[in-house]
């Protein structure tokens, strides 16, 4: 018997039986009231997914209830069952947010296979919900894998400015999750209910990129053999994110800076103008201004997008947040890839975290999940990792920036080093692993504490 309930709201007692009794045999879980007082009685202390209610009854009608559950009740559909010549007023009552009407007398296997349309339906509505909300989990500031003060300080900002309308430019070295926190800003905002659609800007040349941002009509060019809704009109309500804006042509750029002063445009070949409410989220690797100065970018269109700006440092000057990376990532492909007790070797580890990472977290996390799928043991050692980053960290190829840091600097580097490992050996039992290091448990925290770790 099914945990939520039909409830058959109806005067007459021979229909309220007639319909109970069907749908008892069908294995529904059915309640039954004569009136509207007795049904809002029903329907405050039951779990009611349907009510199947007659239109015309004494007192409150069926149109009266119907507003009342749509007021109190919203989870609940409502079904009106009608005589032949009050089908006008069922038609209002759909209207009003009736889902269906049934006309009397009643034809059992059209309501079975109503009510099974219902339920299909609530299902799907829950399943879309459940998953915007895991949506909205993962691609919050939560979900950001970082412990460094570096981007603490970035991912603050971004909270900051979630809810208002500002256009924000991110800037930062490829690799670096630019669209992660631009995912981040969405999802966090007033607009995380509609899309966030996003444009590389790098990857499509002028025609291509402008009928992608802002649509085409039928026969606009040769191919367009249909209407194409663009971008723009996708991200309706919600955020678009232009990755790479430094690479847009100037003459798209001009389209583009309309739509930020104006929030409309004109599809490719078409003369009516659209209007949209659009945040724009921008990215770039490339100088912006020195762009400006060789008239590749224009000035204009920089300061509009420019309201707020969030740096993204590279991963070799957020080293703290390497090995919380290094652990993240080997659990989540470890799991993918069904390897219950997957570690590193000591001698992997102290490669993969003094290695600088010119690709970023984009390198590090392709290089983790390399090491997972390649390892044959529950522990990855240095033979799984690319020829390549050991050869990068090789005494005769020691990075210039490295030669040149003071000693102080490169001794705290060791020690972070060398406590982060024996965090990690233990469990991050902090009591054993100061035991190991020879040091307080007391020292440790302050270390720790000093560093910015939680």
């Amino acid at each position: 018997m099914k945990t939520e309930a039909i409830l058959i709201v109806d005067d007459e007692p021979s229909q309220r039986d007639i319909l109970a009794g069907y749908l008892k045999k069908k294995h529904y879980n059915v309640l039954t009231a004569g009136n509207a007082a007795d049904a809002l009685d029903l329907l405050r202390r039951n779990n009611v997914e349907i009510v199947l209610t007659d239109y015309r009854m004494p007192g409150k009608t069926g149109f009266d209830l119907l507003r009342e559950i749509k007021s109190a009740y919203a989870n609940s559909t409502v079904i009106i069952m009608t005589a032949f010549g009050t089908i006008e007023d069922a038609v209002a009552a759909m209207r009003e947010g009736a889902y269906d009407y049934l006309t009397k007398p009643i034809d059992l296997d059209e309501l079975d296979l109503l009510i099974q349309r219902v339920r299909e339906r609530s299902r799907l509505i829950s399943e879309n919900r459940l998953l915007k909300e895991q949506l909205i989990e993962k691609h919050s500031f939560t979900e950001i894998v970082s412990q460094s003060q570096e981007m603490e300080a970035v991912l603050n900002t971004a909270a900051r400015i979630a809810d208002s309308r500002a256009s924000i430019l991110i800037r930062g070295e490829s690799g670096t999750g630019k669209e992660l926190v631009a995912r981040a800003v969405h999802y966090s905002g007033g607009r995380k209910e509609k899309p966030f659609v996003a444009v590389n800007c790098a990857a499509l040349n002028e025609n291509l990129l402008e009928s992608e941002m802002f649509g085409h009509e039928k026969g606009a060019f040769t191919g367009a053999d249909k209407q194409r809704r663009g971008r723009f009109e996708i991200a309706d309500g919600g955020t678009i994110f232009l990755d790479e804006i430094g690479d847009i042509p100037i003459a798209t750029q001009i389209k583009l800076l309309r739509v930020l002063q104006e929030q409309k445009f004109e599809r490719v070949g078409g003369s009516q103008t659209l209007e949209v409410d659009v945040r724009i989220i921008a990215a770039t690797n490339k100088n912006l201004e020195e762009a400006i100065k060789s008239g590749g970018f224009r000035e204009d269109l920089y300061y509009r997008i420019n309201v707020v700006t969030l740096e993204i440092p590279p991963l070799r000057k957020r080293r703290q947040d390497i090995s919380l990376l290094l652990e993240h990532f080997l659990s989540r492909y470890a799991k993918e890839n069904k390897r219950k007790k997957l570690t590193y070797s000591k001698e992997a580890w102290d490669l993969l975290t003094r290695y600088d990472y010119p690709g970023n977290v984009r390198e590090l996390q392709n290089i983790v999940q390399r090491s997972v799928v390649l390892s044959r043991r529950d522990t990855i050692t240095s033979n799984d990792l690319p020829q390549l980053l050991k050869q990068h960290l090789s005494e005769e190829n020691i990075p210039a920036d490295k030669q040149k840091r003071a000693l102080p600097e490169q001794v705290d580097d060791l020690e972070k080093g060398l406590i982060f490992e024996a965090l990690r050996m233990h469990n991050n039992n902090q009591s054993k692993a100061a035991d190991e290091l020879g040091i307080s448990e007391r020292n440790l925290r302050y270390k720790l504490k000093k560093w910015g770790v939680k």
